[in-house]
């Protein structure tokens, strides 16, 4: 049989509230009134209607509710960071929550393209989004987009703000003086810190907050080691910390997982127990 004359697959009609209504033997206003939780009727007559409804697989047409209520229930997330260890939990977490509480969600990878973030930003904002989320690779960095003026809510997490805006960030000076008072508390007396590169802003907050406990404490003061965000670095900061002429540590703040991972092996390693010994 030719292609020309295939036959054309029939895909049957979406079900209607008209439908939903004639089958519960009720009227339209009545039938989405009871969907809708609204109006006066007998449990028995909405919940009829609610069966009718189910049994039909009818689910309302959201364009024509989102009008109505003048609400999409849908937003926008926006990221230049969609594989990061610290985004990816993040980004699931504002996902779950907002599908839970009935919002769809519009993720758009806008990388570091300043013409990719404003396409994305005009097709949420075509979509009638009811307010975009902007988090992204780093606090102290701007995703490169512009999302000022806009006339919808815009929440930042984890990323640079703009000016006045709505923005959720970790505390990082109050993280770091909890971590090393807990080191004071347990008596430990030479602490140290290896952190990560200097071209981060979290690095110098939690730096700064190091030496101002240490120095409350009475405690000696000695630089933080800047590197890498890796377990390597925390491998070889252990060897410059035990190598060297100064005091040994007998604990240390890391800067991040991977760190306190290539520091805890290095110390195990060296035949040193964690956390009796460091």
């Amino acid at each position: 049989m030719a292609s020309d004359d295939q036959p054309v697959p029939v895909f049957p009609k979406p079900v209607t509230l008209r439908d939903v209504a004639a089958r519960a033997g009720v009227s339209v206003a009545t039938a989405s009134k009871a969907l809708n939780d609204q109006g006066r009727m007998t449990a028995e007559t909405r919940e009829r209607i609610r069966e009718t409804a189910r049994s039909l697989g009818f689910r309302p047409n959201s364009l024509a509710q989102s009008l109505l209520r003048r609400r999409s229930f849908t937003v926008g997330l926006l990221t230049n960071d969609t594989y990061g260890r610290f985004s990816l939990p993040l980004m699931s977490g504002i996902s779950d929550a907002l599908v839970d509480n009935g919002v769809s969600v519009f993720l758009c990878n806008v990388e570091e393209d300043p013409r990719l973030g404003q396409l994305h930003v005009e097709a949420m904002l075509d979509k009638r989004v009811d307010g975009i989320i902007a988090t992204g690779k780093r606090i102290d960095r701007h995703l490169p987009v512009d999302l000022a003026n806009l006339r919808i809510p815009v929440i930042y997490a984890f990323t640079q703000p703009d000016p006045d805006a709505v923005a959720f960030v970790s505390d990082d000076a109050g993280g770091a003086r909890l971590a090393v008072e807990h080191f004071c508390r347990l008596g430990r007396r030479r602490i140290a810190h290896v952190s990560g590169p200097a071209s981060f802003a979290v690095v110098h907050a939690r730096a700064q907050a190091y030496r101002d406990v240490l120095a409350e404490n009475g405690l000696p003061v000695t630089e933080p080691l800047l590197g890498a965000w890796s377990e390597a670095w925390g491998h070889e900061a252990v060897a410059q910390l035990f190598d060297g002429k100064s005091e040994r540590p007998d604990a240390v703040f890391c800067g991040n997982d991977q760190i306190a991972r290539g520091v805890i092996d290095a110390l195990r390693e060296r035949g040193l127990d964690v956390p009796d010994d460091v």
